[in-house]
């Protein structure tokens, strides 16, 4: 119950999905939330939720693609609560499923304003608040198609592999602050952005193609936030102290083949 005790997380994206998932977890494990999203209402219902079971959580409206947006939620967190510990980049989207060829640049564009550019804006503001506390955890959501390649969403499996080089850069470059940056591998999990996936991709029958896609696991199904979730707190947390610039891979197997 208390392994982040009292430090300040900051989750983007945290409204849906893996997100909410991490800010309830950390919640649980004693961190102080500032969940960052451009969903309102969902953002503010998971606050009202997080306060009434005792936890400390604040929302922020915040479009990562935007420096300024970032820029001035990180100070307004570090205003609040008084410190930065703990950030989770996991602000996302999947973006235009289109061949190479077929794409236009704005389809392009966009996924790397919010996937890649949300990433470097968030840790940039954020790296002077976690030298000041003289250590720090920066998680980043990349994803088995961080690792390997599929047929599939071209501008999405890009900035995925970003976000894992990203990584290592940044836990090389602030080693010496004592913080830490590790990123996350998930394989297929059971989001809104995962079914709108296969939504986009023709699925009618939405039950049997989420079945279809976790038989390409070895586990034979999809993860859940959740198991995402556990991962990040471990990161977020004392145990995982030894640990910078590695891959996290949460994929029931995807990637061992």
């Amino acid at each position: 119950m208390n392994r982040v005790k009292g430090r300040v997380c900051i989750v983007t994206g945290a409204a849906l999905g893996i997100g909410h998932a991490c800010a309830r977890r950390l919640a649980d494990e004693g961190a102080r939330l500032a969940l960052f999203d451009v969903l309102d209402d969902a953002g503010r219902a998971l606050v009202e939720e997080l306060q009434t079971r005792g936890a400390s959580a604040r929302y922020w409206h915040v479009d990562v693609a935007s420096e300024r947006s970032v820029h001035e939620a990180i100070e307004g967190v570090a205003r609040h609560y008084g410190a930065i510990h703990v950030l989770v980049n996991n602000a996302g989207i999947a973006g235009a499923n289109k061949p190479t060829h077929e794409l236009s640049e704005e389809e392009w564009d966009r996924v790397q304003a919010i996937n890649v550019k949300g990433v470097f804006f968030c840790t940039k503001h954020a790296v002077p608040h976690l030298r000041r506390s003289g250590s720090g955890s920066i998680v980043n959501l990349s994803s088995i198609y961080g690792l390997v390649g599929a047929p599939d969403v071209p501008p999405y499996h890009a900035s995925k592999g970003a976000v894992t080089l990203m990584t290592k850069t940044d836990a090389l470059l602030y080693a010496a602050d004592g913080i830490r940056a590790n990123s996350v591998h998930p394989g297929y999990i059971w989001t809104p952005m995962v079914e709108k996936h296969l939504k986009d991709g023709g699925a009618i029958d939405i039950e049997a193609a989420r079945a279809e896609v976790g038989r390409l696991h070895p586990l034979g199904h999809m993860g859940e936030p959740d198991d995402i979730a556990w991962g990040v707190v471990y990161l977020a947390s004392n145990e995982s102290r030894f640990m910078t610039g590695a891959e996290l891979v949460i994929d029931g197997g995807y990637t061992a083949r």
